[in-house]
């Protein structure tokens, strides 16, 4: 029986998913990383697709915008299809020390959302990276020689507007990266007992006016698809 929002069959998901917030970016990835990539879902055009990489069953499937659209995928994947490691896979703006075009792993998502805090009694949860994923991340770009820098980043509820001293509180916290999903994509790991990492490629500067090129997002998101399939490929070694 399919989930509320999946319309795939039950086993028609792999164990391990790559998730792009945009759904033609899912079907982007399949079609460039995997073998013989089936679609398996379309409900909501939120699209959907099974394939392999390298022997192994990947899936790569469209998320949404923010933590909300994240979290009712993310859960119904785990819960309904048993999925055991979701990557972001995605773009971020930059704070700080970061240029366009660089490479971000997530090891912790901070956040100005209440979702975490929903579940946690009203309290601060401390979300992070799994370990494993996040070292075979590490060790797949330096055996590739792609640059990598591990990161703190910062999920907000607010594309537009928001907190007007947001930024200066990233740059004393150290937070390099801004984005709408990984704390949320975090805090459901630790309840719900799965194995996530965000992947990032910074896409812009808020600091500076930076911007990456159309045709340099689509090349940075290949990068990480790549490396987000390694490292998962690793984990199960």
């Amino acid at each position: 029986m399919s989930s509320p929002h999946i319309e795939a069959d039950i086993g028609a998901i792999a164990d391990t998913v790559l998730l792009p917030g945009d759904p033609l970016r899912a079907r982007f990835l399949a079609n460039e990383l995997l073998e013989a990539p089936q679609q398996i879902n379309a409900r909501r055009n939120m699209l959907g697709y099974t394939g392999t990489w390298q022997g192994q069953r990947v899936t790569v499937m469209g998320g949404g915008m923010g933590i909300p659209s994240t979290a009712i995928y993310v859960t119904e994947l785990v819960r309904h299809y048993g999925v055991r490691k979701i990557i972001r896979v995605g773009t971020c703006g930059g704070v700080g020390n970061v240029g366009i075009g660089d490479v971000l792993l997530a090891q912790s998502g901070s956040t100005d959302s209440r979702f975490n805090r929903m579940h946690f009694g009203g309290h601060d949860l401390s979300v992070c990276a799994d370990f494993t994923l996040l070292r075979q991340a590490a060790d797949a770009a330096a055996a590739h020689n792609m640059p990598v820098q591990m990161a703190h980043v910062f999920s907000t509820d607010c594309f537009y507007d928001g907190d007007p001293q947001l930024l200066a509180h990233l740059r004393r916290h150290r937070i390099t990266g801004i984005e709408m999903e990984t704390a949320g994509l975090y805090g459901l790991a630790m309840r719900e007992n799965f194995q996530a990492l965000a992947v990032l490629t910074v896409s812009d500067h808020l600091e500076r006016d930076e911007h990456m090129p159309a045709a340099e997002r689509e090349q940075g998101l290949l990068k990480m698809g790549r490396l987000a399939l390694q490292a998962a490929h690793l984990a199960q070694a």
